[in-house]
């Protein structure tokens, strides 16, 4: 990935590995369910159009899940706590893959109340 950027002088090309979506998702619903997560990362996967490559979650007595779908272009993973109603998830494509179309398809599952969203670009050089 390459970011054009026009500066006084002239433009500068800073090139980075990934956008990593850095997500909290308050008044979420279903984030207690392993086989409901299970499917919301599935449909994040290819709501990007990446290439998945499994999905590994682990429930906690007596609530929470925690687990990643691993993809070919990096991963999207969560970790959930029902007693807040709010979830952490984290979506880092590379290759060119669009991380807010599984951000979209995210919340359509999980249909939180509020969303905070930060993007970090990874491994910047210049």
């Amino acid at each position: 990935m390459t970011i054009q950027t026009k500066g006084l002088s002239n433009p500068t090309k800073i090139e980075y590995a990934g956008k990593h979506l850095l997500l909290e998702f308050w008044g979420a619903n279903n984030i207690d369910s392993i086989k409901f997560i299970e499917n919301a990362l599935i449909k994040a996967v290819k709501a990007c159009h990446a290439t998945l490559l499994k999905v590994d979650l682990h429930k906690f007595e007596p609530q929470g899940v925690s687990g990643v779908a691993v993809i070919a272009e990096s991963h999207i993973s969560i970790h959930t706590w029902p007693e807040r109603s709010y979830a952490a998830l984290d979506i880092f494509v590379c290759n060119g893959k669009d991380p807010y179309l599984a951000l979209a398809s995210l919340k359509r599952s999980f249909q939180p109340e509020k969303v905070v969203v930060t993007e970090v670009k990874r491994g910047i050089s210049s």
